[in-house]
């Protein structure tokens, strides 16, 4: 069973290594009152809950739908882990959860943003993260196994802090 499921990480993580970071026009599409901008471009749509996907991920990639069905699932795990796309300067993203969830509300509500539709760096992050986290690594070992494969020839960092 662990044979096939690195397989399928490896077929996830080639098909978004091709998709790099990179502008989307299908980002324009779906707008409803629940959708804005963000300063950077980045398409913003706000849903009752983590279950509920937005709009603009309706007609994507199902490589693109799982990503964001693995940072909603992991919205802890990955406020602990950096990106490495360069986000943190250009979007101001805080960790890799940023490139997918902008923000959590109280009443359970999320703020979506389409940065990571076109992102092959943020997405293959968050599926590798909660990937290891699957298998009983812990957050530490995510964020050290992170560091150590993108800390080299990858964008800057985001400024995220180290988990305890």
């Amino acid at each position: 069973m662990k044979r096939k499921s690195w397989l399928a990480i490896t077929f996830i993580t080639a098909a978004l290594l091709t998709a790099g970071c990179g502008s989307n026009d299908q980002a324009e599409q779906n707008h409803s009152d629940h959708t804005q901008h963000a300063p950077n471009g980045d398409l913003q749509e706000m849903t009752a809950s983590a279950d509920q996907l937005p709009k603009f991920l309706d007609n994507q990639d199902p490589v693109i739908i799982g990503s964001y069905k693995v940072a909603a699932a992991n919205r802890e795990l990955l406020k602990s882990i950096p990106c490495y796309c360069g986000c943190g300067e250009s979007a101001g993203h805080g960790h890799n959860g940023n490139c997918f969830i902008k923000e959590e509300k109280s009443d359970g509500s999320i703020v979506w943003d389409d940065h990571g539709t076109r992102c092959g760096v943020c997405m293959e992050i968050a599926v590798i993260s909660g990937k290891m986290k699957e298998e009983g690594k812990s957050t530490k070992e995510i964020r050290d196994y992170i560091d150590q494969t993108y800390g080299q020839g990858y964008g800057k960092p985001t400024p995220t802090p180290m988990p305890s």
